[in-house]
């Protein structure tokens, strides 16, 4: 069984960084398709980023320029540096792995396993 410990999350003010980690288990971590998602409260849980085996990165359009995922597999890790945080992106970041296979990267469906979350909160 996969499991993701996400890290890094915290209180920012808007127009600040951070940078989310994500630690798996597993010796085949290089194989699957990673992604990150928000939920806020009273909200459902959102695709932010993915990133597949080869490198491949999708974001949503809210964050394309702003965050980037990338992927250590060395170190069995995917991040998500976010920049020029905003307000609007408070929220709960999920760390998701998928090693099934799969159709649609912003689909939160298809993946297989999540972390628990960690808190990002951005302030004014």
């Amino acid at each position: 069984q996969v499991q993701l410990v996400e890290s890094g999350g915290g209180l920012v003010q808007a127009g600040g960084s951070l940078r989310l980690s994500c630690a798996a288990s597993g010796r085949t971590f290089s194989t699957y398709n990673m992604g990150w998602f928000c939920q806020a409260p009273g909200k459902d849980r959102e695709f932010v980023a993915a990133i597949s085996p080869s490198g491949t990165t999708y974001y949503a359009n809210s964050v394309k320029g702003r965050f980037i995922i990338s992927r250590d597999n060395a170190k069995n890790t995917v991040y998500l540096q976010m920049n020029s945080l905003k307000l609007e992106d408070t929220a709960v970041y999920y760390c998701a792995a998928n090693y099934r296979g799969i159709a649609t990267f912003s689909n939160k469906d298809e993946y297989d396993t999540w972390g628990q979350g960690t808190q990002v909160t951005v302030s004014s």
